[in-house]
Order: structure tokens, then sequence, then C-alpha cells
């Protein structure tokens, strides 16, 4: 039986119609559907998810300034985003494993992944910025909608091998576009895979608003291929937190997979290298600005007595001790020859590889003062 948890007619660009438990103001309220999932949630947890947020916003301006003074090659913000990840992220087990899309910072961050790890790929220095198998995410995926393939092959591996690990694939509103999603929702649906399908619905597929991609709510797809769904405050961190509990226990019980449409926006770009006034009003980008998740949360503590000077100015320091940290790793970096991009592509000998490295040296060698000999 199909178990939908969003009306069917429910209009796509309605952000208001969503679970949550934390209102923009800060406010604590009911909520049926989410409440059993994070009665555990105590002040010192409360303090731990405003403190990862926080983290995770410095980096994010970070790794923008580390591109605009030309350290990276591109980067992909995520502020406004930090309740959807951190939330959904430290929901899972430390062996799930997660296939992002360019954007899920934040979920790279949750599972550890060193200030070195945040910011090599962006630099170009390695497909991968740490060990996928460290750290239990797959390499950040350009291609769009790719690792919701990805992630169901894996859940499907899981299963078969008997384990009870969960695979999380995480996208954007515009992926849900692409056939891949649709494909892998109907293999995970047809053999029950657990793996939990994360929606970050931020508004716009680059330039295109999401009421432009569906007529109705995005979690409403989900039910077409039997999966059940949760559409919620995606800047709401602690109905973000139950969301991905429900989601990754449902999938872990045997039940099949899950979908989390979590309405959030993008604050800043789609990447450095976009102008999103070209597409987007002011008025707009204010309105959502008070709907901050990180403000939010600091709200809500400081209702409770926890929010003073000194735990403020501890979040502060941790988070400007990241940035540095992951500051001083890209600087570090010794720029790998440029000739090393065709290493690795093939375990073995491969002649039109070979061809192609070639004629890219003799590109490079028209250059003056090239070295391209010693880079070889």
């Amino acid at each position: 039986m199909v178990h939908t948890l969003i009306p069917e007619t429910l209009p796509a660009a309605d952000v208001d119609d969503v679970a949550r438990v934390l209102t923009p103001e800060g406010e604590r309220i009911p909520d049926r559907l989410l409440d059993p999932w994070i009665t555990d949630v105590d002040t010192g947890a409360l303090r731990a998810l405003h403190r990862d947020m926080s983290v995770l916003r410095r980096l994010d301006a970070e790794g923008v300034a580390l591109q605009r003074q030309g350290q990276l090659g591109l980067w992909a913000p995520c502020a406004g985003q930090e309740a959807t990840q951190i939330g959904i992220a430290r929901a899972f087990r430390d062996d799930d494993f997660h296939f992002t899309s360019y954007r899920e910072l934040g979920v790279l961050y949750a599972r550890g992944v060193s200030p070195e790890g945040l910011v090599r790929q962006w630099r170009g220095e390695a497909p991968s910025g740490y060990d996928p198998f460290d750290v239990h995410v797959a390499p950040l995926q350009i291609i769009i909608g790719a690792q919701s393939l990805h992630a169901v092959g894996y859940a499907m591996g899981v299963q078969r091998d008997g384990g009870d690990q969960v695979a999380a694939a995480w996208f954007g509103d515009g992926a849900t576009s692409e056939g891949d999603v649709s494909e892998a929702l109907v293999w995970a649906a047809s053999f029950d895979a657990p793996v939990v399908f994360v929606c970050t619905n931020n508004q716009y597929a680059i330039s295109e608003p999401v009421g432009v991609q569906t007529r109705h709510s995005i979690a409403t797809r989900a039910a077409g291929f039997g999966v059940p769904s949760l559409r919620v405050d995606g800047n709401d961190v602690l109905a973000c937190l139950a969301a991905g509990r429900w989601a990754a226990h449902h999938a872990r019980s045997g039940e099949g997979p899950a979908f989390i449409e979590a309405v959030t926006y993008r604050m800043g770009p789609h990447t450095t290298s976009d102008d999103p006034t070209r597409y987007r009003t002011a008025d707009e980008r204010e309105a959502w600005a008070r709907r901050d998740p990180i403000d939010r949360v600091a709200e809500y503590l400081d209702g409770l007595g926890a929010m003073d000077d000194a735990f403020a100015a501890e979040v502060a320091v941790a988070s400007d001790q990241a940035a540095a940290d992951m500051r001083a790793a890209c600087l570090a970096m010794t720029t790998a020859p440029a000739l090393s991009v065709f290493d690795h592509v093939y375990a073995e000998p491969h002649a039109a590889l070979a061809a192609q490295r070639g004629r890219f040296a003799a590109y490079l060698d028209g250059f003056e003062g090239a070295e391209t000999e010693a880079a070889r």
C-alpha cells in the first residue's frame, strides 16, 4: 500500500504547506508525523546542530572567497540549505553510504571529510578529494541525477549481501526532470531497495523556477512509483532530522525506499559562474532570508535560555578555525602536472588515451617557457 504523506494537489511553488516543528520565528510547534522521531533531542543536541550549521556556512563562504581569489576553479554555494544538509545527514548511521551532487558540502562536513578533502576536487587536483570508503560518501557527482542510480545500485548490492546499511541519493529539484531519477525510483520501488531519496528543492534548477518543472509538489512524484514521501520545511533542522530518521528507518526495516522533499532556498548563485540577479528578485531573496535556518535555531535556543554569549563565541571560534584550516590546506596544495589528468583513467595502457596525451603535450609545448618534459 502506498503511504503518501502530502496532498497530491499541492502546487509546486507552495513553500508553506510543509511539515515543520520550528517556525521561522523559532517557535516550537507540534507535528504528529515528526515529533516521535526527535524525542531525544535535548538542549545539547540542539546546540550541536546550531554549531554544525554555523560552521558549514562559514566553510561555504570561505569556498566562495577562495574561488574568487583564483585558488579554486569553481564553487557551488550551499548558503541557506544548512538545515537540510546537516539535519538529514545527521540522521544516518556512520556505515550508511551517501551519493551526493556537487552542492552537499554539509554532508561532507558531517561525514568527517578533512579540510583538504573539501577543496581538492574543486581545485582540480584529483577526481575526488577524499577516499569514499573512509567517509562513506561517493565522489561529488556533476552529471545531473546520475548519483540516484548509483545509490540504488549500491543499495541493491547491500540487500543481496544481507547487510542493513542504507544508501542515500542527494539531488536538487532540477534533477527530478532528468530520466535518471525516474529510472532510479522505478528500480528502487520494484526491488524494495534500502535507499533514501533526498530532493533539495531550493526553488531553482539554475535559472528555471520549480513551478516550470512540475505542476505539483515534487514529493507527489514519488507516489507514482510506489515510494512513500514526506515534504518538510528544509529550513527547519529539527524537521529535517526527523524526516531523515523516518526515511532511514523505513529503508533499513526492509520496507523499501523512501523520499524526502526538503523545501528550502539557494541564497547564493548556482555556482560562482552564475549571476542569480538575472532571474531572481531582491524581494524574493529577502523573504527567504527571514526564514534563515541558523537564526531559527538560535531564536529557539535563546527562548530556552541556552543561547548565551559564551556559546555564541564558541561557535564563532569553531567556524573561523574550520575556515582557516580549509584555506591553509588549499594554499598548501602542490598543483599537479597538467599531463597527470591522463593518469589512472584506465588500469592498462590504452592507445587512444596515449594519442590524446601526446596531442595535449604538444599543445602545452606551444606555450613560451613550457616545461612539459619535466611534467611528463
